[in-house]
């Protein structure tokens, strides 16, 4: 078998059939014998059944795991001394950018393919994900007093909640980073903390310095993001408008991926002053001046928040128009 058919296969394991560059990034992290060992390390298997698998000999196998498990190509399984490949393109993308060591030759094949190949690969997901991956959380600054807020749409409350917390650089400004905002502000929770600091591609958190990354993520501009459920989830994103993958096609706000929070902003007309701020804050378009007075478009509004932060009139607030009985997509 040659080496191009290894790679293609690596590609089309993580569901992806058609592109130029993903081979070339699977190639540049794993050698023949290695991208063998990760094709073989499905279903998940212990070093003797991937060596069988794979042809390549056990012993060159065991050396193999802990560095391509650095690499963010092979997982650990709860089951002690069993081993899974990556599985899917979003894995890769975040576990492999983080590996430590990568060259500037490998953040630009990244960089190439979120210019020619991500938008087409993310419609073609989109069309058949039942449900948004990732979802919008509000910054918690001036919600309604009256408003009881679930905790898997509360940050503060997922914080409170997490066993362990650490840090990792966010992914998408690594390869990217033109928009200049903080890199190291990507919180992981849980599960997704320890495998970070396993890794040592992150370092540990307490609550305390957890809340006031947040804080400043929020007073820099940035959107909070979490996983799609009601449960705890794995990573707090902190996302910028322009680098960031979770905007499918850059920013508009009407795809599959990112889902709204279930709040919207609302504007107190008679203590708007019309000063604009609000308008450069919002990364979806969804403000507008008529009359001198801020307007909020619903339909365009993702719930973040962004826009009450620097509101020096407190006219701006956010209004849960979704039913408590909402249940994340």
């Amino acid at each position: 078998m040659t080496q191009p058919d290894l790679y293609q296969q690596l590609t089309n394991a993580i569901g992806i059939t058609e592109s130029v560059i993903i081979p070339k990034i699977f190639k540049m992290l794993a050698d023949e014998d290695e991208a063998k060992v990760i094709l073989a390390a499905a279903p998940p298997g212990t070093v003797a059944e991937i060596a069988e698998r794979s042809g390549v000999p056990a012993d060159k196998v065991e050396k193999m795991i802990d560095p391509l498990f650095r690499k963010g190509l092979m997982f650990k399984s709860s089951k002690p001394g069993v081993y899974y490949r990556v599985k899917y393109m979003l894995q890769f993308h975040d576990a492999t950018i983080l590996a430590p060591g990568m060259t500037e030759d490998f953040f630009d094949l990244w960089k190439e393919y979120h210019k020619t190949e991500f938008d087409g690969h993310m419609k073609e997901l989109q069309a058949v994900i039942p449900n948004s991956v990732m979802r919008v959380v509000p910054i918690n600054v001036n919600l309604q007093p009256d408003l009881q807020v679930a905790y898997f749409d509360d940050v503060r409350q997922i914080v409170e909640k997490a066993r362990v917390l650490a840090v990792t650089a966010c992914t998408c400004r690594v390869v990217d980073g033109s928009c200049g905002k903080t890199v190291d502000v990507c919180i992981q929770v849980d599960k997704a903390a320890d495998y970070a600091l396993e890794r040592g591609s992150g370092r540990e958190l307490t609550k305390a310095e957890s809340m006031e990354m947040l804080q400043q993520c929020a007073e820099e501009g940035l959107v909070h993001v979490v996983g799609n459920s009601r449960g705890l989830g794995h990573i707090i994103c902190n996302c910028c408008d322009d680098c960031c993958i979770n905007w499918a096609n850059h920013g508009q706000t009407k795809t599959n991926f990112t889902a709204p929070s279930r709040f919207t902003a609302i504007v107190e007309e008679d203590a708007c002053t019309g000063c604009e701020i609000c308008l450069d804050r919002c990364y979806f378009g969804a403000i507008d001046l008529e009359t001198g007075v801020s307007v909020i478009d619903q339909e365009k509004c993702m719930g973040c928040g962004l826009c009450t932060i620097t509101c020096e009139d407190a006219a701006i607030t956010m209004k849960e128009i979704r039913s408590e009985e909402f249940v994340p997509a």
